[in-house]
């Protein structure tokens, strides 16, 4: 059973779902799937299909989220430092062909948005990144196509969200 690293925050994210899903999707889900009954013959009934549908959804998201809090390793990324780029790192980045600077949080796979900056461990560029320090220049293959970047900071610290 392999474990996923996350940082706390992608955790706590995950069990408001969890706990979105059991507490206020299931008895939803239920009360539809019961007014849906009372229509009659079920067979016919496109109403408590799609409740039936939407039960089985939230439930394999359930599954899917308890397996992951089951298997979640959490880092705790305020207590990580040094200058080597790993998991939690905020990274400043300069695209050495236009020098946009870009920002990115190297998260778990389950909390990772490049739009809010951060990035999955498993993405092309976390893993181009990883063990680099400021300075180093890193090229990352995207389906963009060779992006080179040069690192301008490296730090450890909970981003705001």
């Amino acid at each position: 059973m392999d474990k996923i690293p996350m940082t706390a925050h992608g955790h706590s994210a995950l069990e408001e779902e969890l706990r979105r899903l059991q507490q206020i999707e299931r008895p939803r889900i239920i009360q539809a799937i019961a007014e849906a009954r009372t229509h009659g013959d079920l067979s016919e009934n496109a109403e408590y299909h799609a409740a039936k549908e939407a039960q089985s959804l939230n439930e394999g998201r359930i599954a899917e989220l308890e397996d992951k809090l089951l298997r979640a390793e959490v880092i705790d990324v305020s207590k990580l430092s040094g200058s080597t780029i790993m998991f939690g790192a905020t990274v400043t980045l300069v695209d050495e062909d236009t020098e946009e600077k870009k920002v990115y949080q190297i998260v778990g796979e389950s909390e990772a948005d490049v739009k809010s900056g951060r990035v999955s461990i498993t993405s092309p560029t976390a893993r181009a990144l990883i063990g680099k320090k400021v300075g180093d220049t890193v090229e990352v293959n995207t389906p963009g196509g060779s992006k080179s970047y040069e690192i301008l900071k490296v730090a450890f610290m909970v981003p705001a969200r």
